[in-house]
């Protein structure tokens, strides 16, 4: 996984607009269910790649990842010249902050967890988590 110093600034990590467009459309596109995939930087540490995954829970109020295809999303990245940075989650009807069920299944302190929201005012937010402490990090984006 990345280190927030590798992301180009301290507390910021920069998204290509079209990494944003998808995370919000597969969104919208899985609700009431939460929607997951993986998150890949190139070597700028501009997120560049989202991979969605299977959510096996089928669930609204979270999310698991099936192992399978997780696997295939890393070798699709380490072919693809890219390096997973991380996860990333839908809330339909909560805000893009972690839940308490997010923060204690947190497995990767150095990882990014990018929870997408479809409340009133859609949002696309970015955290760290490590010992039971989540931290946003803002979001930049970039062309390209």
């Amino acid at each position: 996984m990345i280190s927030a110093a590798d992301t180009g600034a301290t507390g910021t990590v920069r998204f290509r607009v079209s990494v944003l467009e998808q995370l919000m459309t597969e969104a919208r596109a899985g609700a009431p269910f939460e929607i997951c995939g993986i998150l890949a930087a190139d070597v700028d540490g501009i997120v560049v790649a989202a991979y969605p995954l299977t959510n096996v829970a089928a669930s609204e109020t979270y999310y698991s990842i099936d192992p399978g295809e997780q696997l295939a999303a890393y070798q699709h990245f380490r072919d693809a010249g890219l390096e997973a940075i991380g996860a990333y989650h839908s809330h339909p009807a909560s805000p893009a902050r972690p839940s308490a069920t997010d923060i204690a299944e947190a497995y990767d302190p150095d990882g990014l967890y990018v929870i997408v929201s479809l409340e009133a005012t859609p949002a696309v937010r970015a955290w760290r988590i490590a010992e039971g402490v989540a931290t946003e990090f803002d979001i930049e984006s970039t062309k390209g």
